[in-house]
């Protein structure tokens, strides 16, 4: 099973409803997943669930549970001042070591309402998971101006969707 990963924490995110988007396309593809919303963290869990609190907060370590029992990913990444939001650092950063994430497979894609699509969050993050170990695929979707190119929850740009069929059937094969 794929996990989809809303990375933010924001109400009514564009990025979850791509999110459902993506679990869809995933569906037409015959694969099934799930989506975990950074949202559903425990929201004191900076200060119950990381370093000398490591292993101490059972709501966050049930979601770290369900990241180290998934062996591919799809991160949906918005941009925020130019880089990835510090709720889905943070999430990583509270990971035990060896990190969970080494030696996965995953797919990133950016959100903005920008032109860029998230490219430089999607850049920053990418080094990140690189150092943790876990493989990314190099086709990274960059859905700039996000706002324009939906309608009713639906993406409306054809060369996005099409871009999100490749990506999801390279992380089938991947």
């Amino acid at each position: 099973m794929i996990k989809i990963i809303v990375g933010t924490n924001r109400k009514n995110a564009v990025s979850k409803t791509i999110a459902g988007l993506y679990q869809e396309i995933l569906l037409e593809k015959g694969v099934s997943s799930q989506i975990l919303e950074l949202r559903d963290l425990p929201t004191d869990f900076i200060e119950t669930a990381l370093y000398e609190n490591s292993g101490k907060n059972e709501q966050y370590n049930q979601f770290v549970q369900q990241v180290k029992e998934a062996e591919k990913f799809v991160f949906i990444v918005p941009e925020y001042n130019g880089s990835f939001p510090g709720i889905l650092k943070t999430f990583i950063d509270g990971m035990s070591y060896p990190n969970p994430l080494k030696n996965k497979k995953s797919a990133l894609v950016g959100v903005s309402s920008g032109i860029g699509g998230g490219g430089i969050a999607l850049s920053h993050l990418t080094d990140i998971f690189h150092y943790l170990g876990m493989h990314v695929l190099a086709l990274k979707p960059k859905l700039g101006q996000i706002e324009r190119n939906m309608s009713d929850n639906l993406l409306t740009n054809k060369l996005y969707l099409e871009l999100l069929h490749q990506q999801a059937e390279m992380l089938i094969e991947f």
